[in-house]
């Protein structure tokens, strides 16, 4: 559940590494901390029920809806040639046998509303000799599972970077890149992109730009200016 996963990174040695009792030192030494738990709780006292609570219900309201491609889907603004062109590559499959119809083939793993799959997926960064994370195989011992890795969302993708899991790639370029004639075989990748090793995606220089341009219609800007999530400090 969000609310157990919202106090997992205060403690965990890769994150904050902190201690619950220690933050709740530092929030009940703050008075404006204590009002604010007045405010909602009645009292003061603060817990990690509380706490853990009000940070479920702060990530619920995180909700990205008026990107450039919201505004397109719901008819009120327009494409450019380059941003439909790219999202036609987005969309279309890989096509080995005609390369005129051949697209990126991204929906395959990115689909949705949120652009994503639920999925663990290897992606071909590494090949076996080469994994230095294990990835799912860590929790699951499923050999299978190795270099698999939760697939993401791309809602404001454009403003992620560093993109894979290891932070490889500094730019959408980069991963394009990868995916159009950078893919390592290995035990556990999946089946769609292993199709493509051979020969690629076959996207030009101008594929390329198109793509990346779409991916930028993802960037919801009135999210990113809403108020409401601005450093209350």
């Amino acid at each position: 559940m969000l609310i157990d996963q919202a106090i997992i990174p205060i403690q965990d040695e890769l994150e904050m590494d902190e201690t619950l009792d220690n933050v709740l030192s530092k929030l009940s030494a703050s008075q404006m901390c204590k009002n604010q738990f007045t405010r909602v709780y009645v009292d003061d006292d603060i817990t990690v029920d509380k706490m853990a609570l009000a940070m479920e219900q702060f990530m619920l309201s995180l909700v990205s809806y008026d990107s450039k491609y919201d505004q397109w889907v719901a008819g009120t603004t327009e494409f450019t040639a380059s941003e439909e062109r790219g999202r036609l590559l987005f969309e279309t499959e890989y096509n080995p046998f005609f390369q005129e119809l051949s697209g990126a083939d991204c929906a395959h793993c990115h689909g949705g509303s949120n652009f994503e799959n639920d999925l663990y997926m290897n992606n071909g960064l590494d090949a076996d000799a080469d994994f230095a994370d294990l990835g799912r195989e860590n929790v699951t011992n499923d050999p299978m599972d190795r270099a698999r890795f939760k697939v993401p969302f791309l809602r404001n993708i454009e403003l992620t970077p560093p993109y894979m899991h290891d932070g490889r790639f500094s730019t959408l370029e980069e991963v394009v890149d990868h995916y159009n004639e950078g893919i390592h075989p290995s035990t556990s990748l999946d089946p769609a992109i292993q199709a493509t090793i051979e020969t690629g995606l076959f996207l030009t220089a101008d594929d390329k730009v198109d793509l990346v341009n779409f991916l930028k219609t993802l960037t919801d800007h009135s999210f990113l200016t809403d108020t409401r999530y601005s450093d209350p400090f």
